[in-house]
């Protein structure tokens, strides 16, 4: 298979490259490095099968030449992380919306199947949990920043959708629920990185809001094998599916398991949402999927706990402190 991966170089993208060339696919990156690294890839580099472009997904011309000689697209280049949602909301709104209409038209242009990558956000601060994948999306005000990804997001699935329905265009869609594992960085505020990194540099571990609010986190590796099942299920093409692992866990409660696995004696901190992220932010109080849709189709089970998942990276900061 020939495969165009989008935002390849970003921490869930860079494992699914690794995946594909092991499996023997020729695989094609396009990445602005906006937030994806260099390093993520530089095992791939000089691999007969990989190529990577680091240009833009906002470039429709060169959208258009990649997806024409490939397969298949996933497509992940999209901005990421509530943090860096506020600070630059223009930008992440253009990414997020016109990125994925610049895929959608050239692989309509060519017949090419497309994974479109989502996001739990899309529920917004719906408490009617677990979230099914069809079920009703509650959002605060546009004033509010974070809600505009979640709006984002929201116009890249329909927009797969209406080509799929419209043009029947092979377009597949998940929702990933806080995914963590290797190489992903906290800089953004992805909460198991910075809690990691924070820990083993001695603390202070600063938990937003009053940590009672609940996550359930996924391992990177159980995400790319359900994509794979899912690409590989013909039923599939037109749905939408949650993707990550249910096992529920407060924020607070996950800093206090970070410091017994990193057997760090840090303080853990509790920072105001107003001043960690803007005036009048908003979170939720519990974010778990409803994973028995993608049960149904490919016999999903996540497999890796989150203490496997926090252990993992554990192991990756430990190894890699300041790069």
């Amino acid at each position: 298979m020939r495969a165009l991966v989008t935002g390849g170089a970003g921490f869930i993208g860079s494992h699914l490259v690794d995946r594909l060339l092991e499996r023997g696919d020729s695989v094609t990156v396009l990445d602005d490095l906006s937030t994806g690294r260099r390093d993520n890839l530089a095992h791939h580099v000089g691999q007969a099968r990989f190529r990577a472009v680091y240009l833009s997904v906002l470039e429709p011309e060169i959208v258009d030449e990649l997806v024409r000689d490939v397969d298949v697209v996933f497509h992940l280049a999209a901005a990421v992380g509530v943090k860096y949602i506020i600070e630059n909301p223009l930008h992440s709104m253009r990414v997020n919306v016109r990125g994925t209409e610049n895929v959608l038209e050239a692989a309509d242009r060519h017949g090419t199947k497309v994974m479109l990558f989502s996001t739990s956000e899309i529920y917004g601060k719906s408490q009617d949990v677990p979230f099914r994948e069809n079920a009703d999306r509650l959002l605060g005000p546009p004033t509010v920043h974070r809600w505009s990804y979640s709006t984002a997001k929201a116009v890249d699935e329909i927009l797969g959708l209406g080509y799929h329905e419209e043009r029947d265009l092979p377009v597949l869609i998940v929702r990933c629920f806080n995914t963590c594992g290797p190489r992903q960085r906290g800089r953004y505020g992805m909460v198991v990185p910075r809690f990691v990194e924070q820990a083993l540099h001695g603390g202070p571990i600063t938990v937003y809001g009053d940590g009672t609010q609940t996550r359930c986190f996924g391992s990177v590796f159980d995400v790319v094998d359900a994509v794979l099942a899912l690409l590989d299920c013909d039923g599939a093409v037109g749905q939408i599916f949650n993707v990550g692992n249910n096992e529920e866990v407060s924020i607070l409660e996950l800093a206090r398991r970070v410091c017994d696995l990193t057997s760090s004696r840090a303080e853990v901190v509790l920072v105001p949402y107003d001043e960690a992220y803007e005036p009048g932010f908003e979170d939720m109080p519990r974010r778990v999927p409803d994973l028995s849709k993608i049960h149904t189709y490919v016999g999903y089970v996540p497999q890796r706990s989150l203490d496997d998942i926090l252990r993992s990276v554990i192991e990756y900061w430990k190894t890699h402190a300041g790069s």
